[in-house]
């Protein structure tokens, strides 16, 4: 029960650290546009992440992205100690990054850290158990998460430039100090949309981890009303019985975006391309629609890349050259290692452990 409590404990202060490495997500443009002050932001941001809770809960019903990254190692091969390695891993490679101001994925250092030290436990990438043989990662949920780290970007790039391709045609005859003010305003709402994605998204990714803890927990212990249910059917029931786990996993997040990300805002709003209000709608809607997207499909993808990728398609509307690419080279090389470097510091960390 101990390091159950130990695991809760650091998973909700991955939470905070994920609300403060990536409040930069939905704030960068808002405040790059000088539409709100810094604390302004950060408060507006974080009232939203939190308020996705009830849209998560009592609209779309289920929390299919917690679900995913609950069941993203086979629960052969999870044990506390799996779960506190891979915890520690994430929470130190996200530090790292925001100390050095890269926008790396939460999301990704998470899952790394999860499959880095589930492979170390088992010492193989797969196994046979009772007559059949079972990989230690969950492929079926892994690899579109995967091919999201590219998709994700992709996807909100090219909404985000046809988004301002038909805003600029649309309003091509309006005065553009009048636009501007328009646009201002309506950044708000594109601010807002895109932080209600943010917090649906990643606060069920801490969701995820406490869940797969909780079952391993009462599985290990023979509980007849974990041990009893199908695999598939343990988290459902966790979210039934332990319905302030999703509640605190937002509060978490909403009150670390609270906190701020001074470092990953400039690098965001400023080091990419010059941002307008006009292209902070643009880029947010796009955002907030590709996060709402893949979160339907039950996909955790990276806050970061997605409107990364936003902010990108809406610097190539004016010129290919007005986006500063060797900026974006080195945040590409960030997400390609976070999944592997995550991994071996996990492993790493699961043979510390082992030890004691």
């Amino acid at each position: 029960m101990t390091l159950l409590i130990i695991i809760i404990v650091l998973a909700l202060a991955f939470d905070f650290i994920n609300g403060f490495h990536d409040a930069a997500n939905s704030i960068a443009t808002i405040v790059a546009t000088k539409v709100l002050t810094p604390f302004q932001a950060v408060l507006w941001a974080a009232m939203f992440n939190f308020a996705a809770y009830f849209i998560s809960k009592y609209w779309i019903g289920e929390f299919k992205i917690g679900n995913t990254i609950a069941k993203s190692v086979d629960a052969n091969f999870i044990t506390l100690e799996v779960i506190l390695a891979g915890l520690i891993a994430a929470i130190f490679w996200n530090l790292l990054t925001w100390r050095l101001g890269i926008p790396s994925s939460s999301s990704h250092t998470l899952l790394g850290g999860f499959m880095g030290a589930a492979l170390a436990h088992a010492g193989v990438l797969s196994a046979v158990i009772d007559g059949k043989e079972v990989d230690v990662i969950n492929y079926a949920k892994v690899i579109p998460t995967f091919l999201f780290i590219f998709m994700a970007p992709l996807l909100g790039m090219i909404m985000a430039y046809f988004i301002t391709i038909l805003i600029l045609h649309g309003f091509k005859r309006v005065n553009p100090t009048l636009a501007d003010k328009w646009f201002k305003k309506l950044q708000l709402v594109s601010s807002a949309l895109f932080s209600l994605g943010h917090g649906g998204n990643d606060a069920q990714k801490v969701m995820g981890i406490i869940g797969a803890a909780v079952i391993t927990y009462h599985v290990g212990i023979n509980d007849i009303a974990y041990t009893g249910l199908e695999s598939g059917d343990r988290f459902g029931y966790f979210v039934d019985h332990y319905g302030w786990v999703p509640l605190t996993s937002f509060v978490f997040i909403a009150l670390g975006t609270l906190s701020g990300g001074w470092k990953i805002v400039k690098t965001m709003g400023t080091k990419i391309t010059k941002v307008t209000p006009l292209e902070g709608v643009a880029a947010e809607t796009a955002g907030a629609v590709t996060l709402y997207l893949t979160e339907h499909l039950g996909i955790p993808v990276s806050t970061t890349h997605t409107i990364t990728g936003s902010i990108i398609g809406v610097g190539i509307t004016k010129r290919v050259s007005a986006v500063r690419w060797g900026v974006t080279i080195n945040l590409l090389w960030a997400w390609i290692l976070t999944i592997p470097v995550s991994a071996i510091i996990a492993a790493l960390m699961y043979g510390i452990i082992s030890l004691f």
